[in-house]
């Protein structure tokens, strides 16, 4: 796992990408490019919002979480790891644990509001043809009949062969790929993005972050390996074998055989 410092920060990244996200007008510009329509005002419900979903106690962190003047839900993702079946798994997810967290207990369904779950990638994705992929339900016998349950998840790829965008967000994919800004809109990201990597504060919030993150991947690093190791054990393979794979010395792995009763 490498970690970026914070001079090499881009507006790919997270920390950078939800802090240009907290200007309104930015935001509401953005989701105005991507979706083709116009939005009369935006609210934050909350910006790289942890929410647990209660339905196995995964937290979800949402990078950008706001709703419209009508009430749609809007989260806003940028992606650079790249493995497409885990992000598509992951928008079921997030769309259950945003409708768990938005719904009040005893409240009637209809209650439910529009939801967009929206990812940037910068990578191809799927045909790796398209700028944007658009998903709703639809039924498999009746062409042309959406269910209608308001779920929408759209992708965005920055690396794309064809001209099937707006010029203005083919813009901002080409500024996300690493293009000088375009436009207006464009140009005061960058201004977000030149004040941010300016600012102490947010240069101390970020490496308290990926210290945080850091202490997480050693502990879940070590974690895993004494998962692997009793699993290893169980399947009767022997100590010398599991230190090599393992890169753990032998006394080690029979003290763990031990604890767990396997040798």
């Amino acid at each position: 796992m490498q970690f970026k410092s914070f001079d090499e920060l881009s507006i790919q990244d997270n920390f950078i990408f939800e802090k240009v996200m907290r200007e309104k007008s930015i935001c509401k510009e953005l989701l105005e490019r991507v979706l083709e329509i116009s939005i009369l005002d935006i609210a934050y419900i909350e910006t790289e919002k942890t929410m647990e979903s209660g339905l196995d106690d995964k937290g979800v962190r949402l990078d950008v979480y706001v709703n419209d003047d009508k009430g749609t839900v809007y989260n806003i993702e940028m992606q650079t790891y790249k493995n497409m079946p885990e992000l598509i798994k992951r928008s079921r997810f997030y769309h259950s644990a945003i409708d768990h967290y938005s719904m009040e207990k005893g409240a009637d369904y209809m209650t439910l509001n529009d939801c967009f779950v929206i990812f940037i990638c910068t990578f191809p994705i799927f045909s790796g043809k398209l700028h944007k992929y658009t998903y709703t339900k639809k039924c498999t016998e009746e062409l042309g009949r959406e269910l209608g349950d308001g779920l929408t998840t759209i992708f965005l790829s920055t690396k794309a062969q064809m001209n099937d965008v707006s010029e203005l967000l083919q813009n901002f994919l080409d500024y996300v790929d690493g293009r000088p800004p375009a436009d207006g809109l464009l140009q005061q990201m960058d201004e977000v993005v030149h004040v941010v990597k300016q600012s102490k504060e947010w240069r101390g919030e970020y490496m308290k972050l990926e210290m945080d993150r850091k202490k997480y991947w050693r502990e879940g690093k070590k974690e895993g390996t004494l998962e692997a190791i009793v699993g290893m054990l169980r399947e009767k393979l022997s100590v010398e074998m599991i230190a090599r794979i393992t890169n753990m010395p032998v006394d080690q792995v029979i003290q763990i055989g031990k604890e767990h009763a396997l040798l």
